[in-house]
C-alpha cells in the first residue's frame, strides 16, 4: 500500500498544506522551551518591511506559523484590524482581478497560495533548524 503522500501529485494543494502541517508539527515536538527564541532576531528581512514597526524575532516566527497552520486546519479566519489595514493596499492592488474570468482568477490564487504554503514551511524548518543551534543540538 502507497504512502498517503506517494497518492498525492507533486503539485497537489493537499500535498503542500500537508507538507506545511508536517513541518509545524516537527517544530513544536522539537521547540519545547519557545521562551528561548525571544529577542533572537529573524533572518527575513521581509519581517522589517515597515519602518514605524519593529523586527519581529525567533518567538514572535514562531506564533505566526502555528497561528497560520491553526487558520489552515480549522479555516477560522482572524479580523485583526491592524493587519486588516496594513494589506489594504494589496486589495486594491487585486481589485482589477476581481472583474477578470472566475478560473484565471482561481489559478493566480492557487499559485500564490502554492508559494506562500511553500515559505512557509521552509520559514518553519529554519527556525526548528535555530532552536537547534541555541539549545546545542545538532539536526
Amino acid at each position: 500500500m502507497q504512502s498517503a503522500e506517494a497518492k498525492l501529485s507533486k503539485n497537489s494543494l493537499m500535498l503542500v498544506l500537508r507538507q506545511y502541517n508536517l513541518a509545524v508539527r516537527d517544530m513544536e515536538q522539537t521547540i519545547l522551551l519557545p521562551s528561548l527564541l525571544r529577542d533572537v532576531p529573524s533572518d527575513d528581512e521581509l519581517d522589517c518591511d515597515a519602518a514605524d514597526e519593529s523586527c519581529p524575532d525567533l518567538y514572535d516566527n514562531y506564533l505566526m506559523l502555528k497561528a497560520v497552520r491553526n487558520t489552515v486546519e480549522n479555516s477560522l479566519v482572524s479580523t485583526d484590524d491592524h493587519k486588516a489595514k496594513k494589506h489594504a493596499a494589496l486589495n486594491k492592488t487585486l481589485e482589477p482581478l476581481l472583474d477578470s474570468d472566475p478560473e484565471a482568477l482561481f489559478r493566480f490564487h492557487l499559485r500564490g497560495l502554492f508559494s506562500v504554503m511553500t515559505d512557509l514551511t521552509k520559514k518553519t524548518q529554519s527556525l526548528t533548524g535555530k532552536y537547534m543551534d541555541i539549545i546545542g543540538e545538532t539536526s
